[in-house]
């Protein structure tokens, strides 16, 4: 009877000693809930709620729901189609230049030579700089009078080029210096990959007969085929919201040349302060980014 009993209290003391574990759990997990609902959960049904809706911030209590109106005015709407390309076009481009970029600086700095830290510190540079403060520096680089990428191109004999004051550069221009700026950051990631290769396969190879090409691709490619993978998804994510260089190198000119999807929901929204369709294109635009993932991860694991 007395074990009975014992076991008894053995299995009260154990339930009540989980339940507080799992209190404390929660109690613990409530302030991450509490700003994950508030600053992402929130805000993603408001905007979608919104995106249906005719709703101006100067006149909040005229809200009026107009069902898809505002997804047909979006697709009529030769502005966002624009910023729609741009922002396809500027993906489509600094993905691969920017991916291809990193992987041969981490090839680089992986080297054992006595620079390769100081390699490192100097390509990551521009990534822990403000981007507002690189944008306004290579505003001046491409100052068609008297930047120094015009004077560089004048002392070979190459006439001076109006890259951001130009429709048809400006985008390529931004594209540039953004490969610049943030290629660093997926060098470091690169690095860590190449990092975990295991020597012996490189010295397998090199008894095989591989010369530094088909170790590149038959060892190193595949070796790291995971990393580039998460290179890969992340730096497509980055492409899409493009918005800092555009709005303070270019204000999303010249013609509407460098105007982008977030930078159209940001004018929209806060500058006309037409809620309801900054919404939609905020709707729009996670749908875009969702299916570029997905699709991009499916052929990655192909």
């Amino acid at each position: 009877m007395e074990k009975t009993i014992t076991s008894v209290n053995v299995k009260e003391k154990s339930w009540t000693y989980e339940t507080q574990k799992r209190w404390l759990g929660v109690i613990f997990s409530l302030p991450a809930l509490v700003l994950l609902f508030t600053f992402l959960i929130l805000p993603v049904f408001l905007a979608f709620v919104y995106s249906f809706m005719d709703y101006n911030m100067l006149n909040p209590a005229g809200k009026e729901f107009t069902g898809l109106d505002n997804y047909t005015r979006l697709f009529q709407d030769a502005i966002f189609l624009t910023a729609l390309k741009n922002t396809l076009y500027f993906t489509a481009v600094v993905v691969p230049i920017q991916s291809a970029v990193a992987l041969g600086l981490a090839l680089l700095v992986n080297k054992k030579v006595k620079v390769a830290g100081l390699g490192r510190v100097f390509f990551f540079s521009p990534v822990v700089t403000s981007m507002v403060v690189v944008a306004i520096l290579w505003t001046f680089l491409y100052n068609v009078d008297s930047g120094l990428i015009n004077n560089t191109l004048n002392f070979f004999g190459i006439d001076n080029q109006p890259f951001l004051l130009s429709p048809d550069q400006a985008m390529n221009s931004i594209i540039f210096m953004s490969v610049w700026q943030a290629a660093g950051f997926q060098m470091m990631i690169f690095l860590a990959g190449l990092k975990e290769v295991p020597e012996e396969l490189y010295e397998a190879a090199e008894m095989d007969g591989a010369n530094v090409w088909q170790k590149f691709c038959n060892v190193t490619l595949p070796s790291i085929s995971h990393v580039t993978g998460f290179v890969l998804i992340i730096t497509t994510i980055q492409a899409f919201r493009l918005f800092i260089q555009p709005y303070v190198m270019t204000n999303g000119g010249p013609s509407d040349s460098t105007k982008t999807l977030v930078f159209m929901l940001y004018e929209n929204g806060f500058q006309f302060r037409d809620v309801g369709y900054s919404s939609a294109i905020a709707v729009i635009f996670f749908l875009i980014v969702l299916v570029a993932s997905l699709i991009l991860k499916k052929a990655l694991k192909q």
